[in-house]
């Protein structure tokens, strides 16, 4: 997020696919692992109702923890930038300053653009308006907001067979299943964002979470 910040405006979303697939993800895991302590603890007899609470209860708390550390994020990230116009433009040392724009870059950028390309930017850069505010702005609290609604809604697939499917061990089955499947899109569409394989990556993905399954399984779940 810092490169995207520092060389586009503050109004930018922070939040790009990879972002997005991450918290999904992310929210899949949680409501898996705890899905599946709730199985080991309660030997499959837990009753839907108390799953459903328990592993949306889960995923509610942290999503909110995942919003209020992206606003953090945004608010440290606004105050770098600001800081860097700043030195860019009360420095009379080129060679900092193209130190300092090269710090905020991929390694693999910073080298493409030479030092002619570094000095390019540090003299756009120093000549550009001065920073806006570093107040969060009604876009990042909407943000925040969809981080929350991503690791929130991730749950519910999840619990789905919990409500259509009495027997718990079948239900608990096909909860599995659906978390895999979700996790091989989330990858798909991971490795289409990067052009990367699409099947590869959704198989590696799934697989990953196949293993934790496995894992929460063979503790009795």
């Amino acid at each position: 997020m810092s490169t995207q910040t520092a060389l586009a405006d503050a109004s930018d979303t922070a939040l790009d696919p990879v972002y997005r697939s991450s918290e999904v993800i992310f929210g899949l895991l949680m409501a898996m692992s705890f899905i599946g302590s709730i199985s080991v603890a309660t030997d499959g007899q837990e009753e839907v109702r108390t799953l459903l609470i328990a592993a949306l209860g889960c995923n509610l708390a942290w999503g909110l923890v995942d919003a209020v550390m992206l606003l953090v994020a945004i608010k440290t990230e606004k105050r770098r930038n600001r800081d860097l116009l700043s030195k860019l433009r009360g420095s009379s040392d080129p060679s900092a300053g193209r130190a300092a724009v090269a710090d905020e870059l991929p390694g693999a950028m910073a080298r493409s653009l030479g030092e002619d390309g570094l000095e390019l930017l540090r003299q756009r850069l120093a000549a550009s308006p001065p920073a806006a505010s570093t107040r969060l702005r009604g876009r990042d609290f909407v943000d925040a907001f969809v981080v929350f609604l991503l690791v929130v809604l991730s749950t519910f697939p999840l619990v789905v067979p919990f409500m259509l499917i009495d027997d718990t061990a079948r239900a608990l089955l096909w909860s599995r299943l659906v978390a895999v499947g979700m996790l091989f899109l989330a990858g798909g569409l991971l490795a289409r964002y990067s052009g990367g394989n699409v099947w590869l990556n959704g198989l590696a993905m799934a697989a990953i979470g196949a293993l934790l399954m496995a894992a929460i399984m063979a503790l009795g779940g």
